[in-house]
């Protein structure tokens, strides 16, 4: 676009100088930038208990959050109304315990098992149907589990650990009853179901389930968390019991030996230092423990965009 200025214009610019020329004093009367915040003691890395927290809470970082949460339920409406409403399933005894499958019309297909996010607090399987029409399009099965929010259960994660390694260990054994090729299951995963699948890609299936090592064939672990010694010094902790065993056994970054799958790590460069850094950490630490791994990274994304 091209900006001409003529000569009335330019007189227009003049006489707006010539009064701010004359009013200094209501210049001199705007307010003084807010001195910079006196930084505390370091908690993590660099950062006070305040830059920490921040860093694990993403509204501080995406002031877009309720839209695009919004949008998630809206565009899974609109899925719902194009493809039909799913097949849902029991993986356990509980109500909770169930999953959504969106199958594709291809015969012994791939499947897709995406872990919702929600800061291990919120989300539900038919707000998180708005990827289906990719996979199903192109010929695999979307699958999409229900399980419990960690305040459901006394502030613990290893019940929804738990829930969502049984939904996939179901989705294996019963792939059969809705078209799907068991030998071709991948995860996926956002934000605290970004952490999830990781979970999921570093169980040990043969010990814990008597299924093949190999169960997941590959996986994508989209802003996620994964080792959690940091995350338990920050303000999650007021809704997370953390405990040394729960830290230990859910911080996917120490358990790579169980690690059978090629694995993507992505992440946006609007995300919070903390989120950004678990990922490069991860994909670092997959690298040398000598195994497949891709890191993609969203330029200009922030967290709940990716």
């Amino acid at each position: 676009m091209q900006t001409t200025i003529n000569r009335r214009t330019a007189l227009g610019l003049g006489g707006a100088a010539a009064m701010l020329v004359a009013a200094p004093s209501a210049l001199a009367q705007q307010p003084a930038p807010p001195a910079p915040r006196v930084k505390g003691p370091r908690v993590w890395l660099d950062l006070d208990q305040t830059d920490l927290d921040a860093a694990y809470d993403q509204s501080v970082y995406a002031p877009n959050l309720q839209q695009i949460i919004r949008r998630y339920a809206t565009n899974s409406d609109g899925v719902r109304a194009r493809l039909g409403a799913p097949r849902r399933y029991a993986y356990g005894p509980t109500p909770i315990e169930g999953l959504d499958v969106y199958p594709t019309k291809r015969a012994n297909a791939p499947i897709n098992v995406f872990v919702h996010g929600g800061a291990w607090r919120t989300g539900v399987a038919k707000d998180n149907a708005f990827p289906a029409e990719l996979f199903v399009h192109a010929g695999a099965h979307y699958v999409v589990p229900d399980f419990v929010g960690v305040e459901d259960v006394g502030g613990s994660l290893m019940p929804m650990a738990e829930q969502v390694r049984r939904a996939v260990a179901w989705v294996y054994r019963n792939a059969h009853t809705f078209g799907g090729d068991p030998n071709r299951l991948y995860v996926s995963g956002f934000s605290s179901g970004g952490h999830l699948a990781g979970v999921v890609l570093t169980t040990d299936w043969a010990r814990e389930f008597n299924l093949p090592a190999d169960t997941v064939k590959g996986g994508l672990c989209g802003s996620g968390m994964f080792d959690l010694k940091p995350v338990r010094l920050s303000a999650r902790s007021r809704y997370i019991k953390f405990t040394d065993e729960m830290e230990q056994a859910l911080s996917p970054q120490r358990h790579l030996d169980k690690l059978n799958a090629p694995l993507v790590v992505a992440y946006g460069t609007f995300e919070t230092p903390e989120f950004q850094r678990q990922s490069r950490d991860f994909a670092a630490a997959v690298k040398a423990a000598g195994k497949p791994v891709q890191l993609l990274v969203g330029e200009g994304y922030n967290h709940f965009e990716m």
